[in-house]
């Protein structure tokens, strides 16, 4: 079994500064998630208002999923992106970044208490991972090719 070595393109730290910015951005939902919290008095442990106890159970719900949908497709974003840009780079890069922008109108879409303003943009959140899936299957193949 004869190993691979490669050495990473210099347009290699454009996805590592889309990682980063998508660092932010969950960091920022998240501190949105917690100025919810005390505008809907919903406390820790509590993940998600029960519409029984709270009037306003719906609107801190919606804030709080938009960030929980996010975190749920975080590891499949980022294993997509670090792998797809070791052979595309460049395009990884920007799929990375029309990805973040798409999850913060799906975010923002979603605080506002109608879970279907989430899709005007944030639909399209798919197609870039999509193309990301399409360059991490390039680099698979590319290395079982040669």
């Amino acid at each position: 079994m004869e190993g691979v070595q490669m050495v990473l393109a210099k347009e290699y730290g454009y996805v590592v500064l889309v990682v980063v910015l998508y660092c932010f951005l969950n960091l920022w939902m998240a501190f949105r998630v917690g100025n919810a919290r005390k505008k809907y008095k919903v406390y820790y442990p509590t993940l998600y208002a029960v519409e029984s106890e709270n009037k306003d159970a719906k609107l801190f719900n919606c804030v709080q999923r938009g960030h929980q949908n996010s975190l749920e497709y975080m590891p499949v974003y980022f294993i997509l992106l670090i792998l797809g840009g070791i052979k595309h780079p460049c395009i990884s890069a920007g799929l990375g970044f029309a990805y973040i922008v798409t999850r913060f109108f799906y975010f923002t879409g979603y605080s506002t208490g109608e879970p279907q303003k989430r899709l005007s943009i944030g639909q399209y959140g798919f197609v870039a991972l999509s193309g990301l899936l399409i360059c991490t299957i390039s680099f698979a193949v590319d290395l079982i090719v040669t």
